[in-house]
């Protein structure tokens, strides 16, 4: 008797089981499409908005830099001033630039 209920398997209701998660399989895949679909619009969307926004700030970060670079000169010079003039040393201390070069010291010394 449980034999003839194992060979009836396939049943009705077991395959409407089976359609009704094959459906919601297919739903859910189709959902996934449509939601990373969206996601890829949006996120090529802001791209091209911040690329917008970055060609007009382009000049304005330009200039940031040259003026720090200018001044990162200006403390170079500052401090190789300060080295061969020892009156201008408390200076440079109060404001914390280095008296010696930093690119100098990152050096390892030269062995004999």
């Amino acid at each position: 008797m449980n034999e003839s209920k194992m060979n009836s398997f396939p049943s009705t209701e077991l395959t409407d089981q089976i359609t009704a998660l094959r459906r919601q399989m297919i739903t859910l895949l189709l959902a996934l499409i449509v939601v990373s679909g969206t996601l890829t619009v949006f996120l090529w969307y802001q791209s091209r908005i911040v690329g917008k926004e970055i060609d007009v700030i382009r000049p304005q970060a330009m200039q940031i830099v040259q003026i720090f670079n200018q001044r990162s000169l200006l403390v170079e010079k500052l401090a190789v001033y300060g080295q061969t003039h020892s009156d201008f040393q408390p200076i440079l201390k109060k404001y914390r630039i280095p008296l010696t070069n930093p690119a100098a010291t990152n050096h390892p010394a030269a062995k004999k």
